[in-house]
């Protein structure tokens, strides 16, 4: 059979998302159910960041919707044109207003296809945006992507006075389920509550049949309670001791914030985030943080006769005997390796983060000196030391 120009269909915006949404979504099924939600919340923890903190809250609704609030400064429906963000309706009717630039480290990435919230709207039988701003709410309503009606004043804004809602229903026509895991969300929202230590975020579940069941999540040790609650998991019965540090790096165009504790059982538990994503691969973070930790650590030993000129360095496996730690980085512009950004890429990124950590706990060492000896005699000469 030939085929030739007339054959070839160009599907855009709203059709090309309707059409295939398993390119922007993942899946029909629960990951992409799950992808939704983590788009349009993303959309609102980036808001309220953008003010230096805040909340957000989202919850499953009875009738198997999602709302998802924030208290941030209300983006209006129309565009400012002073250059800011686009606006709302622009968000929801335009795929490259509703990803937008990454504009800087203090973006967090909360799904591996931050699609944004045109993505979610084509994708929902029904959509309702509600913007509060200068005392009034504003809102409109989308069928299956479209706009029902225009943006229109809805009475006086209550509660905070400021923020946006929006309100989704996945179309069933799409989905293979609309049933979201309470776990996996909440699982994910605690994440990303301990990596930006000025954020609160809940999630609401009221379907169950007894009632309404809600979890809420503020950390302000940020990555150190992190640590702490990931060394709890072990069982071990004491409390760690958790060496934390916070470092801008200018040479990287970001941010390095760290937690790591020697503590429990023998295996190595190191999580690594890249702009409050988990890069389930790995990255150049990881690799610069264990070269920073081990020249830190074989520094320390050279120098008070732990190890001698015949010893070798302790390898990455000694030193990560016991290790529990996160490494998360915010970066201008992360360099993913994959289309599910699961692994940091930039060169630049190990160097800088393995100089940092190795100066960070090379100075713990020296203001600790009781401690460290006593934690890098255990490296050096007494592995598999619970």
């Amino acid at each position: 059979m030939l085929y030739d120009a007339a054959d070839i269909e160009v599907l855009e915006g709203l059709a090309a998302v309707r059409r295939r949404p398993g390119m922007w979504v993942g899946s029909t099924g629960e990951r992409g159910l799950h992808q939704l939600v983590l788009d349009v919340a993303g959309r609102a923890v980036n808001e309220v960041l953008a003010r230096g903190g805040g909340r957000v809250d989202v919850t499953l609704t009875a009738d198997g919707g999602v709302r998802v609030t924030d208290d941030a400064a209300g983006v209006p429906f129309e565009d400012t044109g002073d250059g800011a963000a686009p606006g709302l309706e622009a968000q929801l009717t335009s795929l490259r207003a509703a990803t937008g630039p990454e504009r800087g480290p203090h973006i967090a990435f909360l799904g591996h296809f931050d699609s944004g919230l045109f993505v979610a709207n084509a994708l929902s039988g029904r959509l309702t945006a509600e913007a509060r701003y200068g005392g009034v709410r504003h809102v409109q309503e989308y069928v299956r992507g479209v706009a029902a009606d225009p943006p229109a004043a809805a009475g006086p804004a209550t509660g905070s006075g400021s923020g946006t809602t929006v309100s989704f229903w996945p179309d069933t026509g799409i989905f293979e389920t609309t049933r979201y895991s309470f776990v996996v969300l909440a699982e994910r929202f605690r994440q990303v509550a301990f990596l930006n230590r000025g954020l609160e975020m809940s999630l609401t579940d009221e379907r169950p049949a007894g009632g309404p069941r809600k979890v809420r999540f503020r950390f302000p040790g940020g990555v150190s309670d992190f640590v702490a609650a990931l060394a709890a998991e072990t069982g071990a019965g004491v409390d760690p001791e958790v060496i934390a540090f916070e470092r801008e790096i200018p040479r990287m165009a970001g941010t390095l914030e760290a937690a790591l504790t020697w503590h429990g059982p023998a295996e190595e538990r190191l999580r690594g985030f890249a702009n409050s994503l988990f890069t389930r691969e790995g990255g150049t973070h990881l690799d610069g943080f264990r070269d920073g930790v081990a020249g830190a650590v074989t520094d320390w030993a050279r120098g008070r006769g732990l190890l001698t000129a015949r010893d070798a360095d302790p390898g990455a496996e000694r030193i990560g005997e016991g290790l529990t730690a996160i490494v998360s980085v915010k970066l201008e512009q992360p360099e993913f390796l994959g289309a599910v950004r699961g692994l940091l890429g930039g060169a630049e990124v190990r160097v800088c983060v393995a100089e940092a950590v190795r100066e960070q706990l090379g100075g713990w060492f020296a203001e600790h000196p009781d401690r460290a000896a006593a934690l890098v005699d255990r490296i050096v000469r007494h592995p598999h030391t619970p």
